[in-house]
């Protein structure tokens, strides 16, 4: 029985407690009318907190990172859209092909790993490797890596890509800014 009115005593001596430290509502001549006003003088005052912030991440911005918003990542994927896909892995940044020859005839197939050291466009952001497979008559085959020309040829394509996707992309979002900014003026 007495472990039944300690709990009871407990929990209305929280309650009790709990109705002296929320002071929510306040004085309503020291809050703002305007709920969004009231929202901001919350937040800034420490008593509040948005859904945004709990992931500790971006602070106020949109800046998602969606591969679609990726200007490297779709350069890549546009530049080798014509060899099937055996792995794409966006956020592991990797983006490796399936074997691939150009005509069915050739014993050598070839296949493309890309790896994403840094979303910045910029030549040491790729570490490509084209790798060899060279089979005899008897399906005896040999896999090597590629040497250099592919490789250099690939990023040059990828970074000249992205790089205009970039362009693309900063013009558009400048544009409505300079048109609203004109029409207010």
């Amino acid at each position: 029985m007495s472990l039944l009115k300690t709990i009871i005593i407990l929990t209305f001596s929280l309650m009790l407690a709990s109705c002296q430290l929320s002071k929510f509502g306040g004085d309503a001549r020291e809050n703002p009318p305007d709920p969004r006003e009231r929202v901001k003088k919350n937040l800034e005052e420490g008593k509040g907190f948005r859904i945004m912030d709990l992931g500790g991440g971006n602070k106020g911005g949109g800046n998602f990172e969606f591969a679609s918003s990726n200007e490297l990542w779709r350069a890549s994927l546009d530049t080798i859209d014509f060899i099937p896909l055996a792995s794409v892995n966006y956020s592991g940044g990797v983006i490796i092909t399936d074997w691939y020859s150009s005509d069915g005839s050739s014993n050598e197939v070839i296949k493309i790993s890309i790896r994403f050291l840094t979303n910045e466009i910029r030549s040491d952001a790729l570490d490509i490797k084209v790798f060899t497979k060279e089979c005899d008559l008897q399906n005896k085959c040999v896999i090597s890596e590629k040497s250099q020309n592919l490789v250099t040829e690939l990023k040059r394509e990828i970074l000249k890509k992205a790089a205009v996707y970039e362009k693309d992309i900063k013009e558009k979002n400048k544009r409505p800014y300079e048109l609203s900014g004109k029409m207010a003026q």
